[in-house]
């Protein structure tokens, strides 16, 4: 499937997702704390990544306030460099100061101090704009998480960190077309189901 159709499908899944009344991405939401919090992977993971959810993505806030609560180290993605395409992942700390990246969404007002390198982390939750059952993801485009995660690729054997795609069900299709770039998860949570592949 060429870029094209990857265009054409990425429009479909975000005005499906953005569909969704406040109802639903509320329930999804606590769909996905309830999927997860338990999970042996999120219990034993420390240092995890989340994000902020924007343009209708699946909101992971309810498991980040609950990970904050058990002790476990937040993470958010920040934008640097110029022109802004590369991807860091700052640790919150108490009284945070928020800026807007240029797409417009809030993260934490970049501190190298408080950065970590990827590799580092035992857990990243990111969004994705499609997904299947073979763990392959559509993202917005930009290639951020690709990128920063390219190292998997140069790796043999790896040790982490374990990449979990977070998704609203109607997100899922049965077959999703792949770039050379992509960079495969290890598995996809959606408010209904898990699937880990890895």
């Amino acid at each position: 499937m060429n870029g094209e159709s990857r265009s054409t499908l990425r429009r479909q899944l975000r005005a499906a997702r953005r569909s969704l009344s406040p109802q639903q991405q509320h329930q999804a939401s606590q769909q996905l704390w309830r999927q997860l919090a338990q999970h042996p992977l999120f219990r034993r993971s420390r240092h995890i990544a989340f994000y902020l959810a924007n343009d209708g993505e699946i909101d992971p806030s309810v498991l980040m306030a609950h990970a904050r609560r058990l002790g476990k180290h937040c993470y958010l993605p920040v934008i640097t460099g110029w022109p802004a395409d590369r991807m860091h992942f700052q640790r919150l700390v108490p009284g945070q100061r928020w800026v807007s990246n240029r797409f417009g969404i809030r993260e934490p007002l970049i501190d190298p101090g408080l950065q970590a390198r990827p590799w580092r982390l035992d857990l990243i939750l990111m969004p994705l704009v499609g997904f299947d059952e073979n763990g392959n993801r559509l993202g917005m485009g930009g290639g951020f998480y690709d990128r920063t995660f390219a190292f998997r690729r140069r790796r043999q054997h790896w040790t982490g960190p374990r990449l979990l795609g977070l998704a609203h069900h109607c997100q899922k299709v049965a077959q999703l077309p792949t770039a050379s770039w992509d960079i495969p998860l290890d598995g996809i949570v959606s408010d209904q189901q898990i699937i880990l592949l890895r």
